[in-house]
């Protein structure tokens, strides 16, 4: 099982990372002026990551693809990395949506 990991950012901001059970960070999210509205964007990852229309193919400016995953309201939630393949992202999708509802939340503030 994967993990919601909470941080601090250096301008103050909170920010979360969900982790793949080998740890690896699979969607990484905004900055947050607090730290319940960081909670509330790691529910909306838990409500809209299982639902495969919410994400959103890109490719970088280096050609190399990553995606977003948008909440119903076209608002970006989070963002991967990017990634080597079109088919190593389509792994980081999958992975997502197994991780995304059930996966803890950890604060390392």
């Amino acid at each position: 099982m994967g993990k919601f990991v909470v941080t601090v950012r250096k301008n103050g901001e909170f920010q979360f990372n969900l982790k793949a059970t080998n740890g690896q960070v699979i969607l990484s999210s905004e900055g947050y002026n607090t730290k319940a509205a960081c909670l509330n964007g790691i529910e909306s990852v838990r409500k809209n990551g299982p639902v495969a229309e919410r994400y959103e193919i890109k490719e970088a400016k280096n050609g190399k693809p990553f995606f977003n995953l948008k909440a119903t309201n076209g608002q970006v939630i989070g963002s991967s990395q990017m990634y080597a393949s079109e088919r190593t992202m389509k792994q980081g999708i999958a992975s997502v949506m197994r991780n995304a509802a059930d996966s803890p939340v950890v604060e390392e503030i």
